[in-house]
Protein backbone atom coordinates (compact mmCIF):
# COMPACT_ATOMS: atom_id res chain seq x y z
CA UNK A 1 0.00 0.00 0.00
CA UNK A 2 1.26 3.55 -0.94
CA UNK A 3 2.01 5.37 2.28
CA UNK A 4 0.42 8.59 2.39
CA UNK A 5 2.57 11.90 2.00
CA UNK A 6 2.67 13.98 5.19
CA UNK A 7 1.65 17.43 5.00
CA UNK A 8 4.32 20.03 7.42
CA UNK A 9 4.93 23.53 7.37
CA UNK A 10 7.07 25.68 9.16
CA UNK A 11 6.56 28.58 11.93
CA UNK A 12 9.54 30.77 11.61
CA UNK A 13 12.06 30.96 9.28
CA UNK A 14 15.66 31.85 10.80
CA UNK A 15 18.55 29.48 10.34
CA UNK A 16 16.48 26.64 11.96
CA UNK A 17 13.64 26.97 9.76
CA UNK A 18 15.78 27.16 6.13
CA UNK A 19 17.47 23.90 7.82
CA UNK A 20 13.99 22.11 8.46
CA UNK A 21 13.12 23.17 4.73
CA UNK A 22 16.60 21.55 3.38
CA UNK A 23 15.81 18.49 5.51
CA UNK A 24 12.07 18.05 4.02
CA UNK A 25 12.96 18.55 0.64
CA UNK A 26 15.61 15.08 1.57
CA UNK A 27 12.30 13.28 2.25
CA UNK A 28 10.18 11.70 -0.21
CA UNK A 29 7.35 11.01 1.94
CA UNK A 30 6.42 14.74 2.96
CA UNK A 31 5.98 17.47 1.31
CA UNK A 32 6.20 21.08 2.59
CA UNK A 33 2.63 23.05 1.91
CA UNK A 34 3.94 26.67 3.73
CA UNK A 35 6.09 28.86 5.72
CA UNK A 36 4.56 30.79 8.06
CA UNK A 37 6.55 33.99 9.73
CA UNK A 38 6.21 37.00 11.77
CA UNK A 39 7.60 39.32 9.17
CA UNK A 40 6.09 40.36 6.02
CA UNK A 41 5.73 37.38 3.77
CA UNK A 42 6.88 39.15 0.99
CA UNK A 43 10.58 40.21 2.91
CA UNK A 44 11.50 36.33 3.48
CA UNK A 45 13.99 34.83 1.12
CA UNK A 46 13.76 31.10 0.95
CA UNK A 47 16.28 28.24 -0.29
CA UNK A 48 13.26 27.28 -2.72
CA UNK A 49 10.87 30.14 -3.44
CA UNK A 50 7.87 27.11 -4.91
CA UNK A 51 7.25 27.33 -1.25
CA UNK A 52 4.29 29.94 -0.17
CA UNK A 53 5.09 32.35 2.26
CA UNK A 54 1.98 33.07 4.97
CA UNK A 55 1.55 35.88 8.00
CA UNK A 56 1.82 34.36 11.14
CA UNK A 57 -1.52 35.70 12.19
CA UNK A 58 -3.27 33.94 9.33
CA UNK A 59 -2.13 30.10 10.44
CA UNK A 60 -5.47 29.30 11.91
CA UNK A 61 -7.02 29.63 8.51
CA UNK A 62 -4.69 26.35 7.18
CA UNK A 63 -4.84 24.14 10.39
CA UNK A 64 -6.88 21.26 8.06
CA UNK A 65 -4.07 21.82 5.77
CA UNK A 66 -1.18 20.66 7.81
CA UNK A 67 -0.22 17.25 9.45
CA UNK A 68 2.70 18.60 11.38
CA UNK A 69 4.02 22.21 12.14
CA UNK A 70 7.33 22.81 12.69
CA UNK A 71 8.17 25.35 15.43
CA UNK A 72 11.01 26.66 14.74
CA UNK A 73 10.96 29.37 17.40
CA UNK A 74 13.40 30.48 20.04
CA UNK A 75 12.85 29.17 23.22
CA UNK A 76 13.45 32.19 25.34
CA UNK A 77 10.40 33.86 24.69
CA UNK A 78 8.54 32.57 21.32
CA UNK A 79 8.04 28.89 21.96
CA UNK A 80 6.19 29.31 25.47
CA UNK A 81 4.15 31.83 24.32
CA UNK A 82 3.77 30.00 20.42
CA UNK A 83 3.21 26.34 21.67
CA UNK A 84 0.19 26.14 23.78
CA UNK A 85 -1.63 28.53 21.16
CA UNK A 86 -0.29 26.16 17.94
CA UNK A 87 -0.78 22.59 20.17
CA UNK A 88 -4.53 23.47 20.12
CA UNK A 89 -4.49 23.88 16.08
CA UNK A 90 -2.27 21.23 15.10
CA UNK A 91 0.34 18.30 15.86
CA UNK A 92 3.49 20.60 16.67
CA UNK A 93 6.74 19.41 16.73
CA UNK A 94 9.27 22.08 18.56
CA UNK A 95 12.75 22.03 20.02
CA UNK A 96 12.15 23.89 23.36
CA UNK A 97 15.54 23.66 24.93
CA UNK A 98 15.67 25.25 28.82
CA UNK A 99 16.52 22.28 30.42
CA UNK A 100 15.08 23.34 33.26
CA UNK A 101 11.70 24.44 32.26
CA UNK A 102 10.59 21.72 30.07
CA UNK A 103 8.36 20.13 32.89
CA UNK A 104 6.24 23.51 32.81
CA UNK A 105 6.33 23.91 28.85
CA UNK A 106 5.44 20.06 28.71
CA UNK A 107 2.15 21.41 31.28
CA UNK A 108 1.73 24.16 29.04
CA UNK A 109 0.99 21.93 25.76
CA UNK A 110 -0.29 19.26 27.15
CA UNK A 111 -4.18 19.76 28.14
CA UNK A 112 -4.67 22.36 24.35
CA UNK A 113 -3.27 19.11 22.54
CA UNK A 114 -5.70 16.74 24.44
CA UNK A 115 -8.54 19.01 23.89
CA UNK A 116 -7.87 19.37 20.56
CA UNK A 117 -7.16 15.66 19.62
CA UNK A 118 -3.43 16.33 18.85
CA UNK A 119 0.60 15.58 19.42
CA UNK A 120 2.66 17.78 20.73
CA UNK A 121 6.16 16.38 20.55
CA UNK A 122 8.71 19.09 22.69
CA UNK A 123 12.71 19.53 23.12
CA UNK A 124 13.29 17.62 20.22
CA UNK A 125 17.17 18.31 18.97
CA UNK A 126 19.88 17.08 19.89
CA UNK A 127 20.48 18.05 23.90
CA UNK A 128 17.48 17.57 25.15
CA UNK A 129 16.66 15.34 22.43
CA UNK A 130 18.99 12.29 21.19
CA UNK A 131 21.21 12.87 24.22
CA UNK A 132 18.18 12.31 26.35
CA UNK A 133 17.48 9.20 25.08
CA UNK A 134 21.34 7.77 25.55
CA UNK A 135 21.15 9.01 29.14
CA UNK A 136 17.98 7.22 29.40
CA UNK A 137 19.93 4.12 27.84
CA UNK A 138 23.09 4.50 30.18
CA UNK A 139 21.02 4.89 33.79
CA UNK A 140 18.84 1.65 32.68
CA UNK A 141 21.35 -0.49 31.30
CA UNK A 142 23.84 0.07 33.85
CA UNK A 143 21.90 1.51 37.26
CA UNK A 144 25.50 1.38 39.16
CA UNK A 145 27.45 4.35 37.58
CA UNK A 146 27.61 7.84 36.84
CA UNK A 147 26.23 9.56 33.70
CA UNK A 148 28.45 12.16 32.09
CA UNK A 149 27.82 14.78 28.98
CA UNK A 150 30.42 16.65 27.28
CA UNK A 151 29.62 19.23 24.93
CA UNK A 152 31.97 20.76 22.22
CA UNK A 153 33.75 21.45 20.05
CA UNK A 154 30.96 23.99 19.32
CA UNK A 155 30.04 27.56 18.89
CA UNK A 156 27.85 29.22 21.33
CA UNK A 157 25.61 31.78 20.20
CA UNK A 158 25.02 33.17 24.14
CA UNK A 159 28.24 33.18 24.89
CA UNK A 160 29.15 34.45 21.54
CA UNK A 161 26.87 37.39 22.01
CA UNK A 162 28.68 38.14 24.97
CA UNK A 163 31.99 38.46 23.57
CA UNK A 164 30.32 41.19 20.83
CA UNK A 165 29.42 43.26 24.43
CA UNK A 166 32.64 43.80 25.37
CA UNK A 167 33.83 47.40 24.94
CA UNK A 168 36.68 47.59 22.18
CA UNK A 169 35.34 43.53 20.29
CA UNK A 170 34.47 44.59 16.88
CA UNK A 171 33.62 40.75 16.02
CA UNK A 172 33.54 37.81 18.07
CA UNK A 173 32.65 33.67 18.69
CA UNK A 174 33.31 31.31 21.41
CA UNK A 175 33.96 27.84 21.11
CA UNK A 176 33.10 25.20 24.18
CA UNK A 177 35.61 22.76 24.21
CA UNK A 178 35.48 19.65 26.30
CA UNK A 179 38.27 18.58 28.51
CA UNK A 180 40.10 15.44 26.81
CA UNK A 181 41.94 14.45 30.20
CA UNK A 182 38.30 14.82 31.54
CA UNK A 183 36.85 11.97 29.50
CA UNK A 184 39.39 9.93 29.31
CA UNK A 185 38.91 9.72 33.16
CA UNK A 186 35.77 8.40 32.37
CA UNK A 187 36.63 6.35 29.81
CA UNK A 188 39.21 4.88 32.47
CA UNK A 189 36.17 4.06 34.36
CA UNK A 190 37.55 5.96 37.15
CA UNK A 191 33.72 7.60 37.78
CA UNK A 192 35.09 10.78 38.65
CA UNK A 193 33.74 13.76 40.75
CA UNK A 194 34.31 16.79 38.07
CA UNK A 195 34.02 20.51 38.33
CA UNK A 196 32.78 22.84 35.36
CA UNK A 197 36.14 23.93 34.98
CA UNK A 198 37.48 20.68 35.08
CA UNK A 199 34.83 19.30 32.39
CA UNK A 200 34.94 21.73 29.71
CA UNK A 201 37.18 24.87 28.54
CA UNK A 202 36.37 27.93 26.70
CA UNK A 203 38.12 29.52 23.31
CA UNK A 204 37.72 33.07 22.04
CA UNK A 205 38.30 34.71 18.57
CA UNK A 206 38.04 38.36 18.95
CA UNK A 207 38.66 40.79 16.13
CA UNK A 208 39.64 44.73 17.99
CA UNK A 209 37.91 47.65 17.69
CA UNK A 210 40.81 50.17 16.04
CA UNK A 211 42.33 51.29 19.20
CA UNK A 212 40.96 48.71 21.29
CA UNK A 213 43.62 47.47 24.12
CA UNK A 214 44.30 43.57 23.70
CA UNK A 215 45.27 43.43 27.62
CA UNK A 216 41.69 45.06 28.51
CA UNK A 217 39.42 42.97 26.25
CA UNK A 218 41.30 39.93 27.16
CA UNK A 219 40.82 40.62 30.94
CA UNK A 220 37.04 41.53 30.47
CA UNK A 221 36.06 38.57 29.08
CA UNK A 222 37.80 35.93 30.91
CA UNK A 223 36.53 37.43 34.50
CA UNK A 224 32.84 38.10 33.47
CA UNK A 225 30.57 36.44 35.93
CA UNK A 226 28.45 33.79 34.61
CA UNK A 227 29.41 33.26 31.23
CA UNK A 228 33.81 32.77 31.53
CA UNK A 229 34.63 33.15 35.02
CA UNK A 230 34.32 29.59 36.05
CA UNK A 231 35.92 28.20 32.75
CA UNK A 232 39.68 28.49 31.65
CA UNK A 233 38.99 30.98 28.63
CA UNK A 234 41.50 31.20 26.02
CA UNK A 235 41.48 34.60 24.07
CA UNK A 236 42.40 34.74 20.11
CA UNK A 237 43.21 38.17 18.78
CA UNK A 238 42.62 37.82 14.74
CA UNK A 239 41.95 39.83 12.09
CA UNK A 240 38.38 40.37 10.20
CA UNK A 241 39.48 38.91 7.12
CA UNK A 242 40.40 35.62 8.99
CA UNK A 243 37.13 35.97 11.03
CA UNK A 244 35.28 35.95 8.15
CA UNK A 245 37.02 33.13 6.49
CA UNK A 246 36.98 30.64 9.35
CA UNK A 247 34.29 31.48 11.47
CA UNK A 248 30.98 31.95 9.98
CA UNK A 249 29.90 28.37 10.21
CA UNK A 250 27.66 26.98 13.84
CA UNK A 251 29.61 23.98 14.05
CA UNK A 252 28.77 22.17 17.40
CA UNK A 253 28.49 18.61 18.98
CA UNK A 254 29.05 16.24 22.18
CA UNK A 255 29.75 13.23 23.93
CA UNK A 256 27.31 11.25 26.36
CA UNK A 257 29.29 8.76 28.37
CA UNK A 258 27.99 6.23 31.61
CA UNK A 259 30.86 4.80 33.31
CA UNK A 260 29.20 1.79 35.45
CA UNK A 261 29.95 -1.87 36.29
CA UNK A 262 28.21 -5.04 36.09
CA UNK A 263 28.91 -8.46 38.24
CA UNK A 264 28.85 -8.78 42.22
CA UNK A 265 31.48 -7.48 44.77
CA UNK A 266 33.69 -10.28 43.97
CA UNK A 267 33.23 -10.02 40.18
CA UNK A 268 32.95 -7.04 38.83
CA UNK A 269 33.69 -5.54 35.65
CA UNK A 270 33.98 -1.95 34.24
CA UNK A 271 31.37 -1.05 31.25
CA UNK A 272 31.06 1.98 29.39
CA UNK A 273 28.18 3.41 26.72
CA UNK A 274 29.37 6.63 24.47
CA UNK A 275 27.13 7.91 21.92
CA UNK A 276 28.82 10.97 20.27
CA UNK A 277 28.24 13.81 17.54
CA UNK A 278 30.28 15.69 15.17
CA UNK A 279 28.09 18.66 13.54
CA UNK A 280 29.10 20.90 11.03
CA UNK A 281 26.21 22.78 11.02
CA UNK A 282 24.03 22.68 14.19
CA UNK A 283 20.80 24.27 13.32
CA UNK A 284 20.61 22.36 10.47
CA UNK A 285 21.38 19.01 12.41
CA UNK A 286 18.85 20.22 14.80
CA UNK A 287 16.42 20.87 12.17
CA UNK A 288 17.02 17.51 10.60
CA UNK A 289 15.87 15.80 13.81
CA UNK A 290 12.46 17.39 13.90
CA UNK A 291 11.67 16.25 10.55
CA UNK A 292 12.32 12.78 11.74
CA UNK A 293 10.00 13.44 14.81
CA UNK A 294 7.65 15.30 12.60
CA UNK A 295 6.76 12.25 10.82
CA UNK A 296 6.78 10.31 14.49
CA UNK A 297 4.33 12.73 15.42
CA UNK A 298 2.12 12.67 12.86
CA UNK A 299 1.95 8.97 12.78
CA UNK A 300 1.32 8.33 16.71
CA UNK A 301 -1.21 11.20 15.94
CA UNK A 302 -2.86 8.97 12.86
CA UNK A 303 -2.87 5.81 15.86
CA UNK A 304 -4.54 7.51 18.32
CA UNK A 305 -2.23 9.34 20.52
CA UNK A 306 -3.09 12.71 22.01
CA UNK A 307 -0.87 15.64 24.34
CA UNK A 308 2.32 16.83 25.09
CA UNK A 309 5.19 13.72 24.57
CA UNK A 310 9.05 14.05 24.12
CA UNK A 311 11.40 12.11 22.78
CA UNK A 312 11.50 9.38 26.02
CA UNK A 313 7.68 8.63 24.71
CA UNK A 314 8.86 7.72 21.22
CA UNK A 315 9.48 4.27 19.41
CA UNK A 316 12.06 4.73 17.22
CA UNK A 317 10.87 3.17 14.52
CA UNK A 318 8.46 5.78 14.08
CA UNK A 319 11.12 7.98 13.30
CA UNK A 320 11.84 5.80 9.87
CA UNK A 321 9.68 6.18 6.68
CA UNK A 322 9.93 2.23 6.53
CA UNK A 323 7.86 -0.03 7.35
CA UNK A 324 8.36 -2.67 10.55
CA UNK A 325 9.03 -5.27 7.93
CA UNK A 326 11.28 -3.49 6.23
CA UNK A 327 13.21 -2.30 9.59
CA UNK A 328 13.59 -5.63 10.76
CA UNK A 329 15.03 -7.27 7.34
CA UNK A 330 17.52 -4.21 6.83
CA UNK A 331 18.52 -3.08 9.74
CA UNK A 332 17.51 -5.50 12.89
Amino acid sequence: MTQPIIRVAIAGYGNLGSGAQAAINQNPDMTLVGIFSRRDPASVTLIDNSVPVYAMDDIAQYKDEIDVLILCGGSKSDLPEQGPKLAALFNIVDSFDTHAKIPEYFESLDTPAKQAGKIALLSVGWDPGLFSINRLYGEAILPVGETYTFWGKGLSQGHSDAVRRVVGVKSGVQYTLPSESAMAKVRSGEQPILSTREKHTRECYVVLEAGADEDTVRTAIVNMPDYFADYDTTVHFIDQQTFERDHGKMPHGGFVMRSGSSGTQTDTNHQALEFSLKLESNPQFTASVLVAYARAAYKMNKAGETGAKTVFDVAPGLLSPKTPAQLRKELL
